[in-house]
């Protein structure tokens, strides 16, 4: 559950480092609202935790033995009992294509496992929330990696049905833009700016902001020189 339920967000660490794992769990468990309900060592045990346990919050690292943070990271997503687990990718490397796959396969966004603990406590909170993890200059940076070359041009099912401002507001969520930016630029209130990603992600069957991002790229609905 939410912190906005007054329930503590719930936190899985995945990672085959104990000393990272132990980290994490120190760092989370001393903040208030929020709760480490386990661990696990590869992306198998993390997927038969995250049944167990339905967190609010999956920390999954990309590279691990037995089954990746990628496959783990699918089969979450794959799973209905699971909708409600937002993935967040970990890794050393920054934008790689592990990242790129992770985003793909349902992730909510990715950190790295450097980053100030304070970035990480609000990371934990804007997935748990549904936002993507993916900020303005992060998202343009994602573009340029990779979207500028991408595999295959393909249309996301449901891509046709989204109306004339669904396929507005998604274009401005791929370029970066906050509820807010894309509000100011549409000329509309920043709840029904809301609206409309809401309803374009439920007919693209994106989990998350991050997934509408990579439909709207791959489906080429904005291309990398828009930017």
């Amino acid at each position: 559950m939410s912190s906005d339920s007054g329930a503590p967000l719930r936190v899985l660490i995945v990672d085959d480092q104990a000393l990272m794992r132990a980290g994490f769990r120190a760092l989370l468990d001393a903040e208030d609202g929020i709760e480490v309900v386990g661990e696990a060592a590869d992306g198998r045990e993390g997927l038969e935790l995250a049944r167990l346990h339905t967190p609010d919050i999956a920390l999954v690292d990309v590279q691990m033995p037995v089954m990746t943070g990628i496959e783990a990271t699918r089969a979450i997503a794959a799973d209905p009992l699971l909708s409600g687990v937002h993935v967040v990718i970990l890794t050393n490397y920054g934008l790689d294509e592990y990242v790129f796959d992770a985003l793909r396969a349902g992730a909510a966004g990715f950190l790295l496992k450097d980053t100030e603990p304070a970035e990480l406590l609000h990371a934990v909170r804007v997935a748990a929330r549904g936002d993507a993890l993916l900020s303005p200059a992060i998202t343009r940076r994602l573009i340029g990696e990779f979207v500028a070359r991408p595999p295959d041009r393909t249309t996301a099912p449901g891509f046709e049905t989204l109306t004339r401002r669904e396929r507005e507001v998604s274009a401005l969520a791929a370029r970066g833009l906050t509820n807010e930016e894309i509000a100011a630029h549409m000329v509309i209130s920043p709840f029904t700016a809301k609206t409309h990603i809401s309803r374009a992600m439920t007919k693209l069957g994106a989990r998350d902001r991050a997934q509408l991002v990579v439909f709207a790229y791959e489906s080429g609905l904005v291309t990398p020189r828009e930017r």
